[in-house]
């Protein structure tokens, strides 16, 4: 069933950050594959020297506050999703939360679950929230460029994030309707302990793994909304490439135009933990008062959230008030493998 929060909630700010530097597809393929490749991405992004899930969060969470026009010591919980945390035993939360003045007063928590990390974070945001826990919550997904040399992972597995700052409805630009979340134990993808890079299925990770669950959860939550793709201005969907969601948007019945705003996996690569809220973000730049949104990821392992969301009028003055995600994709530097290599630490590991 839909879970529906006991009062009207929703997100009050919301940001996105992603690194500047980019390495071409073709440049991937000169080095591996003779400058062969049939991947429909054409560049990824990747985070600098002084870059990772941390400051990455950061950014994200700043814009968002940006939005929100909140004071951060009223966030009752700062929440990471990511699978590239810096530390294997150290808190991102607790970075995240002091340098943006959340601290001491403050709950934190990193979360994990693949590529949804960011959010079952805004789920559980949801219910803190509704259940009078905290006044406010921040649910961050963001990742770092994780890929084995040469391997297809390298083509798209890239950085950034999006934060999304949870409250009541009544201070939102944007309610969540309702949420909705379809698990089960499809190992498609994971990384072991030690592991330097994750390993994946190949072909597995589409057909019983993305697909079975982007498609039931999409399903569900439509079914139990008495909703058709009609009644949404737009869709996003979690982008481990940009040939998934298409075919899944197009396959739930959905428009181009209604999955075009959020497809951003061809420009930035596969953000993993970010990579659906970071679509949503770029809709959210641009949707109007009335706009209903159907949102839903995917994480290995597996399983999808679901959410139903409906722009409110403060989103015309709030929208802009960050950057935008777009701004973050025009704003871009060009790098070659052997920097790539460099800012990825690929030579030593």
């Amino acid at each position: 069933m839909i879970m529906k929060p006991s009062k009207p909630i929703g997100i009050v700010g919301y940001g996105s950050y992603i690194p500047r530097y980019r390495i071409p597809n073709k440049e991937i393929a000169r080095v591996w594959k003779e400058g062969r490749t049939g991947v429909p991405i054409k560049e990824k992004a990747v985070p600098g020297l002084d870059e990772d899930t941390a400051t990455i969060s950061i950014e994200a969470a700043r814009n968002a506050l940006a939005r929100a026009r909140i004071n951060p010591q009223d966030i009752g919980a700062v929440w990471v999703g990511s699978e590239s945390h810096p530390y294997a035993v150290k808190p991102t939360s607790t970075i995240v939360a002091e340098a943006i003045g959340a601290v001491p007063n403050t709950q934190a928590g990193d979360w994990e679950f693949a590529c949804k990390a960011g959010t079952e974070a805004m789920q559980a945001g949801i219910g803190f929230v509704a259940g009078g826990m905290a006044k406010y919550v921040l649910a961050i997904g963001a990742d770092t460029a994780q890929g084995r040399p040469a391997d297809a992972l390298e083509y798209t597995a890239a950085a950034g994030g999006a934060a999304y700052i949870i409250g009541a409805a009544a201070e939102s630009l944007a309610v969540i309707e309702a949420t909705y979340s379809f698990v089960t134990d499809t190992p498609d993808f994971w990384r072991r302990p030690h592991a330097h890079y994750p390993s994946h299925g190949q072909r597995f990770t589409g057909e019983p793994a993305y697909f079975e669950h982007v498609m039931t959860a999409a399903k569900t939550m439509m079914a139990e909304m008495g909703r058709t793709p009609k009644d949404y201005r737009f869709v996003v969907l979690h982008q481990p490439n940009a040939k998934f969601p298409a075919r899944a948007a197009k396959m739930l019945g959905f428009e181009k135009e209604q999955w075009e705003t959020g497809l951003l996996s061809p420009v930035v690569g596969n953000t993993y933990s970010g990579a659906s809220i970071l679509g949503l973000t770029a809709i959210l730049d641009v949707a109007q008062p009335g706009d209903r949104i159907l949102a839903v990821s995917f994480g290995s392992g597996a399983g999808s959230d679901a959410f139903s969301i409906e722009v409110t009028d403060k989103i015309t003055e709030r929208a802009h008030a960050a950057p935008t995600t777009q701004d973050y994709i025009n704003r871009r530097k060009e790098i070659d493998y052997a920097t790539y290599a460099r800012y990825r630490g690929k030579l030593m590991k």
